[in-house]
């Protein structure tokens, strides 16, 4: 990744960074009570209280251990408590049970945010050049790290009142306008020919080490579809049955599909001959219009092979999608729900799509030396690539080149679906 310290990279500018980040988190649980800073779901699923308090662990374990003279964690077991997955660091507390943690309490917990911020913003004021250039890019690593976290805390946190019968809503009723009706789907034609994809050494901007090194593929004509599958769309898959038809899924998605009971997205309920929609402001009637959400792999496999279409690879979406604009309704609209798609918006943000590309390493990859080197090389294994950006992911978090990964039958993330079609000359 490149060197943070360029000239408009100065300590103030990491610094202000750095506030701004860690002042979003806590914002977006500012409409919480202290009952839901508990709540945990699932095992996939963390509490808002361990969200908050494992984005401080980052920066004390990565930053503050390795550069503050004399160091003293904030508590002895933080280490135990709050590490989600590196091996390298030590042992940890299991993340299924990570809902049983009543203690540390809720204002400890803002507590060691608020030492952890004091402690970070005075290290980088004081270390010297030297030290700054070797720290700067691990707390840029730590912000992104967070942004991710302040997606999952939303995705999280929907799902724990998703399964409450009150419907309890963390936002009120949205007063923003939408179109009424999608615009109309399109096919993009795409030209066979070698493409380079991925990010470069040398480019400007951060950029996770999964997301290079940049390299050349080749792509057959394809065609790419001008927006997201609407719910109007998916609609029509169940309607004629799609969950019904085996001939329609993959042989691990079917088995997914009767073992779950899947008949419609997640959040969805049906009432009468309609369905309404669970959000993060409450039940409100299914928008025929907006796009396809909550979603696994397998179901956006199954309704684009019943639509005589599929789903593109990665590569197919970067070439299509990466040269144009990065904008779209994203977490800092305050939506927290993806909205109907206008002009300029179709191509980020909304719902990530589901590729067809597995998750794994491009040639040449190498992961980072030590424990940092965990964060992603070592989830290249069973996880499927998303693209593009949701309405929970912060702006300017993501990028053409960025991959997130999940499971394939995860549905509890914002995910949609794009299609994509061969092409024959």
């Amino acid at each position: 990744m490149p060197d943070l310290l360029s000239e408009s990279a100065t300590r103030s500018t990491l610094a202000a960074r750095f506030q701004a980040t860690r002042a979003r988190t806590e914002r977006l649980c500012a409409p919480l009570e202290v009952e839901d800073y508990q709540l945990q779901s699932m095992p996939d699923c963390s509490p808002p209280k361990w969200h908050l308090a494992h984005t401080a662990w980052f920066f004390e374990t990565f930053v503050l251990a390795r550069h503050e003279l004399s160091f003293q964690p904030f508590h002895p077991q933080f280490c135990y408590l709050f590490n989600s997955y590196y091996n390298a660091v030590g042992s940890r507390w299991p993340r299924p049970a990570r809902g049983l943690l009543s203690r540390p309490t809720v204002q400890e917990v803002y507590k060691y945010r608020q030492v952890t911020d004091e402690r970070i913003l005075e290290l980088i004021e004081s270390v010297d050049d030297p030290t700054l250039a070797e720290l700067a890019p691990v707390v840029e690593i730590g912000l992104n790290h967070e942004e991710q976290h302040q997606e999952l805390l939303l995705t999280d946190l929907k799902h724990a009142f998703g399964l409450n019968p009150l419907r309890p809503r963390y936002a009120s009723s949205d007063a923003q306008p939408q179109r009424a009706e999608a615009l109309p789907l399109e096919w993009e034609s795409c030209p066979s020919g070698v493409r380079s994809v991925g990010y470069g050494e040398g480019e400007l901007g951060f950029a996770f080490d999964n997301e290079g090194p940049r390299h050349r593929v080749f792509l057959a004509p394809f065609a790419f579809a001008s927006r997201p599958v609407t719910n109007g769309e998916y609609l029509d898959f169940i309607a004629d049955n799609g969950y019904d038809r085996p001939e329609l899924w993959l042989s691990d998605g079917w088995a997914a599909r009767q073992a779950c009971g899947w008949a419609a997205p997640l959040y969805w309920q049906r009432e009468g001959t309609g369905y309404s929609q669970f959000t993060l402001r409450g039940m409100r009637p299914l928008n025929l219009a907006e796009p396809a959400c909550h979603i696994s792999y397998y179901e956006a496999d199954a309704y684009a092979r019943w639509a005589g279409a599929r789903l593109p690879t990665e590569f197919e979406w970067e070439t299509a999608v990466g040269p144009r604009q990065v904008r779209g309704n994203f977490l800092d609209s305050e939506r927290f729900h993806p909205c109907v798609n206008a002009t300029e918006d179709t191509d980020y943000g909304n719902v990530w799509v589901w590729t067809a590309s597995p998750y794994l390493a491009y040639p040449g990859y190498q992961p980072a030396f030590g424990a940092l080197g965990e964060y992603n090389g070592k989830f290249m294994c069973n996880q499927i690539v998303l693209r593009g950006g949701s309405c929970a992911t912060p702006a300017g978090h993501v990028r053409p080149t960025y991959r997130n990964f999940f499971p394939p039958d995860a549905r509890w993330q914002f995910s949609g679906l794009r299609l994509a079609k061969d092409v024959t000359s």
